[in-house]
This record gives C-alpha cells, structure tokens and sequence, in this order.
C-alpha cells in the first residue's frame, strides 16, 4: 500500500512545527555517524550533474527526511524530487521542510512491496539517489530493488548509493578504525550532540512527531535487520540488474558511493 503527498503538507505537517530544525537537527545527529557526509552528498550531485545535466528528475529513495532532496534542490533549482520512504516520523519531517515547493513529491512505501513502484508520479528517473539506507535489507530483498531500480532508469540515468560497504581480509585497519571513529564519537556526545537514541527519545516527546515516532517502532522496531555487503558484491548485483557501467566515485574507510549507469 503506498500514498502519494505533494510538499504542499499532509496529515503529518502540524501547523506551527518547525520542521527545518528537525531537518537541520536530523543532518547533525547523522553527521555524529558520518562527518564526512556532505562529501559523498557533492561527490553524488557531481555525477547527476556530469551525466543528466542541471535539471535532472531525482528519486530519492529511501528518503528519510529529505536530506539528498534538501541539496539537490539548493543546487539545480529546476530539478524535481520523488522522495520515497515508509518511515512516518522522516516522512513528516520532509513533507513539512518542503511545504510549498512542488518541485518536490513524497511517497508512503514499502521498498520490498513488488508493486510499490506503481505509486510513483513518473515511470522513469534521470537519477535515482540513496544513501546510508538499504543497508537494512538482506542480500536477496536488495538485488530484487536494484532490478526495479533499473527498470526506472532511464537509459543514460544513473543510479547511486552511498553506504557501508565492509572490506574484508584487512582486520587491524577495521580494528584501528572503529577504535579512532568511536573515541571521535563519544568526544562529541560527552560535547552534547545527540546520538540516535537520544534523536529519537526527543522526536517522541514532540507532539507533532510523537504518534508518527511510535508508529515508526511499530513497523521497524529498535534496530534493522538487514546486511552490509561489500563493494563488490553491489558492483556485481547491479551489473546482474542490467547497468552497463558500474564502480565505486568514493570511499572512506567504511562506506563507498557506488554508481551504476544504465
């Protein structure tokens, strides 16, 4: 089952809730993970621009609060954005952040439905873009979704996800590094940035956010029970999918940006 909402609101844009501080404080507390997220953001929109040109249809699939969505529309102001996600709690936060502009659409559904590609406004993308998401699907789910990721692709489109994507064989680099990233994060939480719990702990006391918060465990619970497949594990799974072109366009020490051109 899916919903269609345009970002002129919906049930979830409470009147007098200000939604950029939940979108500016969401970016802070995913940036706790990643300080190097704004990196791949431009690596991302430096590819769709290389590629689609300054006025690319974007599907910013699993949204969450439209944070690609945010930065692609400050960057190309003649793109438009079909966010999708099934978190109600993210999906109210970006539906009330882009009230007003109908260059951005967002949809209600579920990634391992079939058919949710039938709910969306266009039946092809000049780019579908993702980032630190499908990490909660298993390796059957995700091949399944990157060959209906291609079928919305144009050709000459191009799909890209930045997540975690583990080396393997390399024990005391992994070691060293999650020793040094997770010393780096609880500096900063001793400093007062909040972390995911504490996120979302203040996402329920608003009472704006409290019912699409309690809806959200209900469909997910505490923790995702997905995979981290390597980065050549995704190379192949999107070649498998029907991309012509297929490699990594970044990497840090624990996640890469994968891009596929059909």
């Amino acid at each position: 089952m899916a919903d269609v909402v345009r970002a002129q609101g919906g049930p979830e844009a409470a009147e007098g809730t200000d939604w950029w501080a939940w979108q500016e404080s969401w970016d802070r507390q995913q940036e706790w993970f990643m300080p190097d997220r704004e990196d791949r953001f431009r690596v991302m929109l430096d590819m769709v621009e290389a590629l689609t040109g300054p006025e690319p249809r974007v599907l910013d699939l699993a949204c969450g609060t439209g944070s690609i969505t945010d930065r692609l529309l400050k960057r190309f102001p003649g793109a438009t954005s079909t966010g999708v996600d099934l978190d109600p709690a993210l999906l109210a936060i970006a539906r009330g952040t882009f009230a007003g502009d109908d260059r951005a659409t967002f949809v209600t559904a579920d990634l391992t439905d079939p058919g949710w590609t039938a709910a969306l406004p266009y039946a092809t993308y000049d780019a579908v873009l993702t980032a630190t998401a499908l990490h909660w699907l298993r390796r059957e789910p995700l091949a399944e979704l990157y060959g209906r990721i291609a079928g919305l692709t144009r050709d000459g489109g191009v799909f890209l996800n930045a997540d975690h994507m583990p080396h393997s064989g390399t024990p005391r680099i992994d070691a060293a590094e999650r020793a040094h990233r997770h010393a780096r994060m609880d500096r900063e939480r001793a400093a007062g940035v909040l972390g995911w719990d504490e996120w979302w702990q203040a996402a329920a006391a608003d009472p704006a956010l409290a019912e699409p918060t309690a809806e959200r465990f209900r469909i997910y619970g505490s923790h995702a029970e997905g995979e981290t497949p390597s980065l050549d594990w995704h190379v192949a799974a999107l070649r498998a999918a029907g991309f012509d072109e297929v490699r990594a366009v970044w990497a840090s020490p624990t996640d890469s940006v994968v891009l596929a051109l059909k």
